[in-house]
């Protein structure tokens, strides 16, 4: 049997870039699938409070360590990375704002916005302002 290798291959990712918009919206739906996991942490907390004590004291020596302070700013950064697509979201639903240059530019906002949020977050947390 005879091989065509005159027939096109299909891209793969080292040959196929990603648009901003198709980067955006595949780090939307991460995004949600970590708040989802980050609640199985939310919940852990709680029951800690409400376990008295002992499981405060073990929670607070667990949340201490590097990893999970990692994981917590992770979480946060996922919040308002939904939380500013979510509003883009809500800008599509009227109807407005599908030219590419639009896209791309409120692409750019959201990353910024959803960065400083968490920055700000971190700033107020840290220093308490």
């Amino acid at each position: 049997m005879a091989i065509n290798t005159n027939r096109p291959t299909s891209p793969h990712l080292q040959v196929y870039r990603l648009p901003l918009t198709g980067i955006i919206s595949i780090t939307h739906r991460m995004t949600g699938v970590m708040l989802s996991a980050g609640l199985v942490l939310f919940v852990y907390v709680i029951s800690a409070l409400a376990g008295g004590g002992e499981s405060y004291d073990t929670m607070q020596t667990v949340m201490n360590q590097w990893l999970f302070k990692l994981v917590v700013w992770g979480f946060i950064y996922a919040l308002f990375f939904h939380l500013c697509h979510g509003i883009r979201h809500l800008i599509w639903d009227t109807g407005n704002s599908f030219e590419l240059e639009t896209l791309n530019r409120y692409a750019m906002i959201e990353l910024a916005a959803s960065l400083v949020l968490t920055l700000m977050t971190f700033i107020w947390g840290h220093y308490g302002l």
